[in-house]
């Protein structure tokens, strides 16, 4: 199935129906007055998380949806039937934004959850309602209310605990399907992985964590360079980020300036996202000699500036997986315990989802307007917004924390 995360949308509520105008007329009744009924409400449109959908594929060729309309009302005071609601089902973790003023109308995470986007008209009266005792045969009725009509977007951002960043060939697939039962595809080309792939890790008997694999960053992400930067989105909501960097690359490229590419595109990115949790996860350690790791661990530990948790693994190997598994797994519950006792902390996390959110978004549409601009035939489109940010200044007196496994 294709892989969808973004799509445009537009929905239209039912109208209303109409109200009637009728008076009775029976044998023998003279002047039986007016008994024309209301009309029905124009059905309404809502967005509903669907936890077995992954993709936003059904909505790439079928684009504008239409809800029932409500029936006019009839005679002998009839009512007219109300139109159907419209249930449009989405990925969990889908977010509906409006087109035109890029307001944020819902975020669905949680399976179940139900979003009204469009309301439906309000019924028309029947001439029943205008009868008083001055107006014994009133000819008055009102039409239904037009339903809303919206354009949406809707972005699908995957809900994981931990993503893993790094460039192509990093051994980010190797290492999901290394401590996970998924099984990207791997190979010894970049951009092997071309969606994002999602593995659940089981640590125990009653503890796990979902773990997010996005394909590889090149330097020139934010520009548009390989597949850009529009799957950082899907780091927004994890709480801990792994930082991949291959300790021995093929190519002979320097690890520390790997790193360091996927750092500064990150900060292009989000700044804030790059404040998330981070740590520093040193793969391919068993193409490398045993006495030449503290060498290569330290030039990239202080080209980083890093002072975060440094772990030297093998992926392949399956050296160093467990224990890195273990750790992530006592993160995350001293998180939720943090999030549960600390009110501070939490509405500090909340301070900053929401920031990674807001960057996130801007960012995604300044690339659709350069998009926009070169599919118009612009030649020539300069950045949009302000690529100059400076980086923290770093405490690193106690230095970084380095975890090594040797067999």
């Amino acid at each position: 199935m294709k892989f969808v995360d973004e799509v445009s949308i537009r929905v239209k509520a039912g109208d209303g129906g109409n109200g009637a105008m009728s008076f009775r007329r029976e044998k023998f009744i003279e002047n039986g007055g007016p008994n024309g009924g209301d009309g029905g409400d124009g059905g309404s449109i809502y967005m509903m998380a669907d936890e077995n959908l992954n993709t936003l594929v059904d909505y790439r060729y079928t684009r504008h949806f239409d809800a029932e309309r409500g029936s006019n009302g009839g005679s002998t005071d009839c009512t007219g039937k109300k139109g159907e609601d419209l249930i449009l089902r989405v990925p969990v973790g889908t977010t509906v934004i409006d087109s035109a003023t890029q307001e944020v109308i819902g975020d669905l995470t949680r399976a179940g959850q139900k979003l009204m986007v469009v309301q439906g008209g309000w019924h028309g009266l029947g001439n029943t309602r205008f009868k008083s005792s001055t107006n014994r045969a009133p000819r008055q009725t009102t039409p239904g209310k037009p339903g809303e009509q919206r354009d949406l977007k809707l972005e699908m951002k995957v809900l994981a605990d931990v993503g893993l960043l790094g460039l192509p060939n990093a051994g980010k697939s190797t290492f999901i399907r290394s401590v996970s039962a998924a099984k990207p595809k791997v190979a010894d080309y970049p951009f092997t992985t071309l969606v994002p792939n999602l593995g659940v890790v089981s640590v125990d008997r009653w503890k796990s964590f979902v773990i997010a694999d996005i394909p590889g960053l090149i330097e020139g992400a934010s520009d548009g360079a390989g597949l850009g930067i529009r799957f950082l989105k899907h780091l927004a909501r994890t709480r801990l980020l792994l930082h991949l960097v291959d300790m021995a690359p093929l190519d002979d490229s320097s690890a520390p300036d790997a790193a360091e590419v996927i750092v500064n595109e990150l900060i292009k990115f989000s700044p804030s996202l790059a404040e998330r949790d981070r740590w520093l996860v040193l793969n391919k350690c068993d193409q490398i000699l045993e006495e030449e790791h503290d060498e290569r661990v330290k030039e990239i530990v202080e080209r980083l500036e890093w002072t975060g948790p440094v772990y030297v693994i093998s992926a392949i190997a399956k050296i160093g997986t467990e224990r890195l598994c273990h750790d992530i797994m006592r993160y995350m519950e001293d998180r939720a315990d943090r999030l549960a006792n600390d009110p501070a902390y939490k509405e500090e996390l909340a301070d900053l989802d929401q920031r990674i959110e807001d960057e996130a978004r801007a960012q995604l549409q300044a690339l659709d307007d350069k998009r926009a601009l070169r599919r118009s035939g612009v030649k020539s489109v300069h950045d949009i917004g302000d690529d100059d940010w400076d980086e923290e200044d770093v405490d690193d007196e106690d230095g970084p924390e380095i975890i090594y496994v040797r067999d």
